[in-house]
């Protein structure tokens, strides 16, 4: 399977590409059930693993952020939440 980073539609320097995808105990990281059934966990875990290095790389990413996978009807979504929120794992159709 492989899976493809989409561009962002926010440009890096933009004041709202703030988000780095570090899940910790105020910000847990989960993955709907749709989300790890299509996916699954191992490459759910392996994409916030490079949206993690890209959000070092550039200082901080868009609230979403998206895959793209050829052989799927639906893209893999993640949704970095504001304080208090969650980091998620999703598909479009989840949200």
């Amino acid at each position: 399977m492989t899976l493809t980073l989409k561009p962002q539609e926010v440009p890096f320097d933009d004041p709202a590409s703030i988000c780095m995808f570090l899940p910790s105990a105020d910000k847990p990281f989960l993955a709907t059930p749709a989300a790890i059934a299509e996916f699954g966990q191992e490459q759910i875990v392996r994409c916030l693993g490079y949206l993690r290095g890209q959000a070092e790389i550039r200082n901080g990413l868009d609230y979403l952020q998206v895959f793209h996978c050829p052989e799927k009807p639906e893209p893999l979504w993640f949704i970095e939440d504001g304080p208090g929120g969650a980091i998620t794992a999703l598909l479009p159709s989840d949200y």
